[in-house]
């Protein structure tokens, strides 16, 4: 796997290589050894899927807080999405800003999101999947999100008319 910083601390664009003959493709999603390597300290507790019927549905942008902060591996297995995260961390130096990039089922992308960083995206095809791996276990007292349109983050959402959204993420907070 490649390792490429991404603006954030911490974040990581992860690229895996790919190896293809006549059978088709093989490429490594996971390693934990070159995760630690890299100075991530990454143990997968759960994996979920996301999927979405609708092109133009957005989720997030969400995160744990303390004391259960959860780092995250984001990958796009089907469809297209386009993916931020925030940085809620108040000792960054990029605290309130985001970083957004586009994951399809067709590249060999993933996104490391470090903890206490808010993650979302909105989706560019119809039925789109999103799996995650992630670092820390549900916990629901822990759980939390900040408002997608929050005037103060200035995400460009590419899809601005008839957003899918549930009720909870719609209505977080404003910073």
């Amino acid at each position: 796997m490649k390792f490429t910083p991404l603006r954030l601390p911490g974040a990581y664009l992860l690229e895996r290589e790919v190896f293809t003959d006549e059978r088709g493709s093989f490429a490594r999603q996971f390693c934990r050894r070159e995760m630690l390597d890299h100075g991530l300290d990454f143990t997968v507790c759960q994996c979920n899927l996301s999927g979405n019927k609708h092109k133009g549905t957005l989720r997030g942008l969400h995160y744990q807080k303390m004391p259960f902060p959860e780092p995250k591996i984001v990958s796009c297995w089907k469809g297209k999405v386009f993916d931020v995260l925030v940085d809620l961390r108040p000792e960054s130096p990029f605290y309130l800003q985001h970083i957004s990039l586009e994951l399809t089922e067709n590249d060999a992308f993933s996104v490391y999101v470090p903890p206490l960083v808010a993650h979302g995206f909105q989706t560019l095809q119809d039925d789109s999947v999103v799996y995650y791996q992630l670092g820390e276990f549900f916990h629901p007292e822990a759980y939390d999100g900040v408002r997608w349109n929050d005037p103060k983050l200035h995400i460009a959402w590419p899809i601005a008319e008839n957003i899918i959204i549930n009720q909870r993420d719609n209505n977080y907070a404003l910073l």
